[in-house]
């Protein structure tokens, strides 16, 4: 498989989908590809496919039928957040999420210095969660 950075935008959307919504998909990065004009929401916003990338390689697409982007879940408390705070937290570690600019398909990558991230269901709004490296 190509170096993310040699892919183009048809490369990228001619991946294979995730094996299942209820399988999780760890990642150490994320491609976002908005969708073309036609490809919109009920919401009026254009839909986006989201790219797993491990070690700067694609693994596989992961939704697709999303038009928001949730950073670390709904809320930004992470996954599993009533479990881990006992109820709602009223302060939550920050992260250092960062965005750069790939070279051939001008596609923008998502990551989290220190961090896995673990894909959430692919439904109308997408999250994805850091969990920190050990």
């Amino acid at each position: 498989m190509k170096h993310i950075n040699e892919m183009t935008r048809k490369e990228f959307e001619s991946l294979p989908d995730r094996e299942s919504w209820k399988k999780p998909v760890f990642f150490d990065s994320l491609v976002i590809i908005p969708g073309r004009a036609r490809d919109l929401h009920e919401s009026g916003f254009r839909l986006m496919d989201y790219i797993a990338i491990k070690d700067s390689k694609p693994l596989c697409k992961l939704s697709g039928c999303s038009d928001v982007l949730h950073l670390d879940g709904i809320g930004g408390f992470g996954n599993n957040w009533v479990e881990k705070y006992k109820g709602c937290p009223t302060m939550v570690p920050p992260k250092a999420w960062s965005i750069d600019c790939l070279k051939k398909s001008g596609l923008l990558r998502l990551w989290v210095n220190g961090h896995q991230l673990e894909a959430g269901n692919s439904l109308s709004s997408f999250e994805i969660y850091a969990n920190k490296i050990a």
